[in-house]
């Protein structure tokens, strides 16, 4: 993997002159950040499969996690200087630092683990899984709570300051607040999706939703306010240590500050265009790290809206640029995330698809792939590839590790299949 040192200063000012612009070393997007509680450190998961943890120190990259065999949509610091990942094979690691392999594996979810958090004590870890559950962990002997409830996707769990209470949310438009000594749970329903999760200092729970609304709710799980945040759906929220900001990252590419008494927007962060999937604030409230689709982690003054750095805004190069005007290359632009056309390219979240017609499926060398589609009789021709997206991946491939998509239009998927032919066999 492409270890980077990008662009850091010496250290933070008062005055917050240029320091750390981007941290780049995935080769996917990065879906979660976590930061360490003094700062200096700051734990990065990406769809490529790793974590990565990076020392602002020395501007380094300083150890590469590699165990998931999917995505690593969850991190989190423990004690000690110990780490947690999660990811969408269902497992959750606990690592030491410096070594290799994890010291502890967590297992029992059946469906992608997608958040994490570290109680306020320090001895219980939650899980929220797209298996409909959340999980509390005992970080002493890895023993585990199941909390059943949702009925559909927990996208995020947040402790409460005193600990007593977990907050999970999902897609089933609800917030739950769990008392963990009984086990018993207040319910919100509310009009979206919820896909983020954090809770302020003072006990309030602030829900990031599917229709770019920020949702404010007591410590009990009564609506308080709401700011409309977004006109995507938010995908990533974080409230920095004093509760006084929020900053809330949207599908679209933009993230917004918002003041969390006040109820208002103070400013957008506006980056290259592309998916912002995580946000995290330093301890100092006023500098936020972003995790984008492009696999860098950014740095933002948070009082200015600025990037922090020369050349944070610069657009990436565009991968399909050469196929201007081709309308199969547009179709394919939703895949550019997961999915190379060269094998000289870094591997993302998915297997290249370079000489893709006429391979068996789970047949390329490299790529860890479930038992599920090694067991399958399918080779990928334009017919197959087709049928994929007719159907969805979830009916055609049962076991994929691929997002649940379709493309309605027959001419669509002929014209992805002929651009795949073209763009795949150099």
């Amino acid at each position: 993997m492409r270890l980077a040192t990008l662009l850091l200063t010496a250290s933070l000012l008062p005055a917050l002159q240029p320091a750390q612009a981007q941290l780049a070393g995935h080769g996917g997007p990065v879906r979660a950040i976590a930061v360490s509680a003094d700062g200096k450190t700051v734990l990065s998961g990406s769809f490529d499969t790793a974590a990565i943890r990076w020392s602002l120190a020395t501007e380094s990259a300083e150890q590469v996690l590699r165990f998931h065999s999917d995505a690593v949509n969850a991190v989190a610091f423990l004690v000690d200087g110990r780490m947690a990942t999660a990811g969408a094979d269902g497992r959750i690691a606990i690592w030491t630092l410096g070594r290799p392999q994890p010291d502890q594996v967590l297992e029992g979810h059946t469906g992608p683990i997608v958040g994490l958090a570290v109680s306020p004590d320090a001895s219980r870890l939650a899980s929220a899984s797209w298996d409909h559950t959340v999980r509390l962990w005992s970080l002493s002997d890895g023993t585990s709570r199941v909390l059943e409830g949702h009925s559909q996707n927990v996208n995020g769990a947040a402790f409460t300051p005193d600990g007593r209470s977990l907050v999970s949310v999902g897609y089933d438009l609800t917030a739950r607040v769990w008392h963990l000594a009984d086990g018993t749970s207040e319910i919100a329903t509310l009009p979206a999706s919820l896909n983020a999760v954090a809770v302020a200092p003072d006990g309030e729970i602030v829900a990031g939703a599917a229709d770019g609304k920020l949702r404010m709710l007591t410590p009990d799980g009564k609506e308080s306010g709401e700011v409309m945040a977004a006109a995507t759906p938010i995908v990533a929220l974080t409230v920095s240590n004093d509760g006084a900001l929020i900053a809330a990252a949207g599908i679209g590419g933009t993230v917004v500050i918002v003041n969390r008494k006040a109820r208002s927007v103070l400013r957008t962060l506006v980056g290259p265009g592309m998916p912002v999937w995580s946000v995290g604030f330093l301890p100092d409230g006023a500098t936020l790290l972003t995790g984008g689709a492009d696999g860098k982690i950014r740095r933002w003054n948070v009082l200015t809206g600025e990037a922090i750095g020369s050349n944070l805004l610069g657009t990436p190069a565009d991968p399909l640029a050469a196929y201007a005007g081709d309308h199969g290359a547009e179709v394919f632009r939703a895949c550019v995330a997961c999915h190379t056309l060269s094998e000289s390219e870094v591997q993302r979240a998915g297997p290249t698809l370079a000489g893709l017609f006429g391979r068996k499926i789970a047949s390329l060398p490299g790529y860890r792939f479930s038992e599920a589609l090694k067991a399958m009789d399918i080779v990928w021709t334009p017919e197959t590839v087709s049928r994929l997206f007719e159907i969805g991946p979830n009916a055609y491939t049962p076991g994929t590790k691929m997002p649940e998509q379709h493309i309605g239009s027959a001419e669509d998927r002929r014209a992805l299949t002929d651009f795949l032919t073209r763009a795949t066999s150099k």
